[in-house]
């Protein structure tokens, strides 16, 4: 499945160390493309092990993480305003 993942960490002192956590979680399973938006294609597992190692970070009442999912990248629509660096393009 393709997926797109966004999140909004408080950056209060707990927040602050929670931080580089969430970004090393999200990266080991998707592909940073812009501040804190991670994207790619991703197992029904993969997505079951990034939810459970984000528990540990994510606190409830103050973060906040989006995942949207869909069957395959074809059925997304990408859209580029302003700059249009398209990270993902940068593959070795």
């Amino acid at each position: 499945m393709y997926a797109i993942l966004v999140y909004d960490i408080v950056t209060d002192t707990q927040g602050k160390k929670n931080l580089p956590n969430v970004f090393k979680i999200c990266k080991k399973y998707l592909s940073h493309i812009q501040n804190s938006v991670f994207e790619g294609n991703i197992t029904e597992a993969g997505v079951i092990a990034l939810k459970a190692e984000l528990k540990n970070y994510i606190r409830k009442e103050q973060d906040s993480v989006i995942l949207f999912t869909a069957r395959d990248e074809k059925w997304l629509k990408k859209e580029f305003l302003g700059c249009s660096d398209d990270k993902t393009s940068r593959f070795i």
